[in-house]
C-alpha cells in the first residue's frame, strides 16, 4: 500500500504541469531558460539588445545561451572574463574559472546566468564557455 501510494505520488509529480513561475519565464523562441537549463535558441550580437529588453522579469535564476566572437578575454590568475559583441551594443560578459585557450575572434557559444548591469552590459555568472560550431 505504502508503495502504490509513492508510485502515485510519483506519477503526479512527473505528469503536473509546470509550475507558473517556469511556464511565465521564458518565450521558447527566446534565449531564456528556468535555472540552468540550457537553451535550443540563441541569440547573436546582432539580437541582443532586443532579448536583453524582453529578459523575463523573475527574481529565480535564468540562464541566457549567445553565440558570437569573442572580442576581449582577460584572466587574473583565479576568474577568466570573456566578452562578447562590441562596447557600442549590448556587451555580454562571461564569468568563468579559465579561457581554456580562447583568444580574441574566436567564435564561442556562451551559456549562462543572465544578469543585466545597466542599458549597454549584460554578465553571465556563472557561464560555461566553449568554442562554436
Amino acid at each position: 500500500m505504502k508503495a502504490r501510494r509513492i508510485l502515485l505520488s510519483m506519477a503526479l509529480v512527473l505528469s503536473a504541469p509546470p509550475s507558473f513561475a517556469e511556464s511565465a519565464c521564458c518565450d521558447p523562441e527566446s534565449p531564456f531558460r528556468p535555472g540552468e537549463a540550457y537553451p535550443e535558441k540563441l541569440a547573436s550580437c546582432e539580437t541582443i539588445r532586443h532579448w536583453a529588453d524582453r529578459a523575463p522579469a523573475t527574481d529565480k535564476r535564468i540562464t541566457l545561451g549567445i553565440k558570437g566572437r569573442l572580442t576581449g578575454v582577460h584572466a587574473d590568475g583565479v576568474m577568466a572574463y570573456l566578452l562578447m559583441c562590441e562596447p557600442s551594443e549590448v556587451q555580454v560578459m562571461c564569468v568563468t574559472y579559465n579561457a581554456n585557450g580562447l583568444a580574441r575572434g574566436d567564435e564561442v557559444v556562451f551559456g549562462g546566468g543572465y544578469g543585466r548591469l545597466d542599458a549597454h552590459h549584460v554578465v553571465l555568472d556563472p557561464c560555461l564557455a566553449s568554442r562554436g560550431q
